[in-house]
């Protein structure tokens, strides 16, 4: 029964999101609002029962993991290799940026406030990571070609590592210094590199069978397979191993296919992503629907004045980050004035961290708990309707939605 009622969700989000679409807006638009209106906050057709059930939480891992074949299929070694020192700068400028901005303003918001000053950096370590979902579902969906496009696929794998890295260094030493707790900064390493060789094992093993001539059904079960290898060791680490962590599972699908897709030549690789592409397209709906359950649109109503200096804090250092880096790096134009509006959607990998955050504070500050819990919940709902908007129009400036796409 409750499957049947997630699979009823996820076909009245893929409707949702063919009308919202008839509006010139990008179906994921649809998908977040339907998993929001029909999640627990709502009309609790997709209730919290459904997202906590063990079934549930495997099949969206499963799907992550798959989810990360878009980005890894994409990470051709002699395409990037040209991009190789502009797109570690602009990373890191934009995404140490938005930490640097972010922190700066909430730490003389918060001496006002009289608020520990460690939760501004908090604040930051949440802000500068980027959702990659929203942004690259507009890719498959418009069929985007050109420079922002070839900068923001490998951008949003650079932009995860950061992100791990730079937050749970955070994490750690404000846990220390509230309650003596934390992940030990020795294991940071670990949560960046353990998804990478995981996902680029099996994404070996596979690459060798990949490089021949196989028909659908094989190439479609090895896959799979490969896919659910690749999951399933990570979660028996995570479980069994590494229980102080999370890993990374889009980052193991990432992995997985990079690593395979440098293994075939051009044309196989073309083949077995066309094979691949209605299982794709089911894993990115299934994804963008559990990142709109959580969200409560009430929230919207109760945004007080950190949700809104969080959100346009995060916005202006994510764009100027990003428009800095691409300038110094003299990549083009086009990238410099409009990659930042692709890197706004934020809020799937903002509520994890948020969770995190929270329960070292719980304990020992609850009230601070409570400030940071409410404004980025609320900050997600308002932000990932934004963003979504903001990234189809930044591809769309950038000249890399073709006309006939751009106008459905």
């Amino acid at each position: 029964m409750l499957f049947l009622r997630w699979i009823f969700v996820l076909i009245i989000s893929f409707i949702l999101g063919k009308l919202v679409s008839k509006l010139k807006l990008p179906a994921i638009l649809g998908w977040l609002i339907s998993g929001m209106f029909l999640g627990p906050h709502a009309l609790g057709l997709l209730p919290q029962t459904v997202l906590n059930v063990q079934w549930y939480r495997l099949a969206i891992t499963w799907m992550q993991c798959a989810f990360g074949l878009m980005l890894g299929t994409e990470l051709i070694w002699k395409k990037i290799k040209s991009y190789g020192k502009a797109l570690a700068v602009t990373t890191l400028t934009q995404s140490l940026g938005t930490f640097v901005l972010v922190s700066a303003v909430f730490a003389v918001l918060f001496y006002f406030y009289k608020i520990p000053l460690y939760m501004a950096f908090a604040f930051g370590g949440i802000a500068l990571a980027t959702a990659p979902a929203p942004a690259l579902s507009i890719v498959q969906e418009f069929h985007t070609k050109g420079p922002v496009t070839n900068t923001l696929i490998p951008m949003a794998v650079l932009d995860d590592v950061v992100g791990i890295a730079v937050f749970f260094t955070v994490n750690s030493i404000i846990a220390q210094s509230v309650s003596g707790g934390a992940i030990p900064l020795c294991m940071i390493p670990v949560m960046i590199f353990l998804p990478v060789l995981v996902g680029g094992i099996f994404g070996f093993l596979c690459g060798i069978f990949l490089r021949k001539e196989l028909p659908r059904t094989a190439t479609l079960i090895l896959l799979a397979a490969g896919i659910t290898f690749t999951a399933g060791t990570g979660l028996f680490l995570n479980k069994k191993i590494f229980t102080q962590i999370a890993l990374n599972y889009m980052l193991m699908g990432v992995s997985f296919s990079e690593v395979f897709s440098n293994m075939v030549c051009e044309r196989r690789l073309e083949e077995i992503m066309q094979f691949f592409r209605p299982v794709l397209a089911v894993s990115l709906l299934s994804a963008i629907v559990d990142l709109g359950a959580p969200l409560d649109f009430h929230l919207i109503f109760g945004a007080g004045l950190f949700t809104f200096v969080y959100i346009a804090s995060r916005a202006l250092g994510k764009y100027f980050g990003a428009r800095f880096g691409a300038g110094i790096t003299k990549m083009p134009d086009s990238v410099k004035k409009y990659l930042g509006l692709t890197l706004l959607p934020h809020s799937g990998v903002s509520l994890v961290f948020t969770g995190i955050i929270s329960s070292s504070l719980v304990g020992s500050k609850p009230e601070l708990s409570s400030i940071i819990t409410g404004t980025i919940a609320a900050a997600a709902v308002i932000n990932e309707i934004l963003a979504v908007i903001a990234a189809k129009k930044g591809f769309q400036w950038a000249g890399e939605i073709e006309k006939q796409n751009a106008d459905l």
